[in-house]
């Protein structure tokens, strides 16, 4: 109890110090995505590796056979949920509610969330998880916006993402036992441990472009609603009454309860389909999946 109230104090404290050197000018607006792609390319692939440096076993094993495949199952719900629920919306917002659905800010704001709460196991399984994920991003939830499904090309950008070939090398580390040089352990370690601070840092700066006085719209509030609440809740009812371990379910759950995914923002934008209700969607789910991240880590640990 005692470290989850740390956890959560000092991701609202770096958070905070993102919104205050964004509103400061001390990071410009492209800094800001500068620093996002530093995150995404850099620090997280080294973090993801040095997350599976830990002593096989083979329960280890089964669970993250089982949380990819809980992965599957969970966006392929998202796809049928999000486009029956959002059926009635005008056309330009369906495509962003229905994306947001399906590409969850998991990958950013989800893994040092699992790793705070369940240590260097609760990133390996989240790396784990977040493959399925990435595959939609860039097939079905790509589809949602542009009209055309590319598979070459959704397979080169998911086998070159630095993320997924992280899980890869990790992998073969877990299964080969293989010793890595302090050389180059060291620094991975050393890079890896940036993770939770630069991404909270970065998440700060987001909502910090936000204009928050004109986010209060009903439809964002009951996409959140769903997102952070709704969703996760039956995803952690039903993995109750599966034969699955605690660390599987609270992960899946806490990654479940993630707000809308940046690039909601970035693609309405460049396929031209309402960009200022998508960065709405976007910094609301974020600022109030704080408070949600709060509810969910208390919840899985009891």
């Amino acid at each position: 109890m005692k470290e989850l109230v740390i956890l959560q104090i000092t991701i609202f404290s770096l958070m905070a110090l993102g919104f205050g050197a964004r509103k400061w000018k001390l990071v410009s607006h492209q800094g800001q995505l500068e620093l996002t792609n530093l995150v995404l390319y850099l620090i997280l692939p080294a973090n993801i590796v040095t997350s599976f440096l830990v002593e096989f076993e083979h329960d280890l094993l089964r669970d993250c056979l089982v949380i990819l495949l809980i992965s599957v199952g969970i966006q392929l719900f998202s796809v049928i949920y999000g486009k029956f629920l959002y059926r009635r919306q005008p056309e330009d917002r369906k495509k962003n509610l229905v994306y947001a659905t399906i590409c969850s800010n998991a990958g950013f704001l989800g893994n040092p969330v699992a790793e705070g709460v369940y240590g260097a196991q609760g990133l390996m399984l989240a790396s784990i998880y977040l493959i399925p994920q990435r595959i939609m991003m860039w097939s079905e939830g790509l589809a949602t916006y542009s009209g055309s499904r590319d598979g070459k090309g959704t397979l080169k950008k998911v086998l070159t993402h630095p993320c997924v070939l992280a899980c890869v090398v990790g992998l073969v580390l877990l299964l080969t036992r293989a010793k890595v040089p302090d050389f180059i352990l060291t620094p991975l370690r050393t890079l890896g441990r940036c993770n939770t601070a630069m991404s909270m840092l970065v998440i700060g700066m987001i909502l910090a472009e936000a204009d928050l006085k004109t986010v209060l719209d009903r439809t964002i509030v009951w996409y959140t609603v769903n997102r952070l609440i709704l969703i996760p809740l039956l995803i952690f009812l039903v993995l109750r009454l599966l034969p699955v371990s605690a660390l599987v379910r609270g992960d899946s759950v806490i990654l479940a309860a993630m707000p809308a995914g940046a690039t909601t923002s970035m693609l309405a934008a460049k396929y031209e389909r309402d960009p200022e209700f998508a960065a709405k969607l976007v910094a609301f789910s974020t600022l109030l999946s704080l408070p949600a991240i709060v509810l969910w880590t208390w919840i899985v640990k009891l």
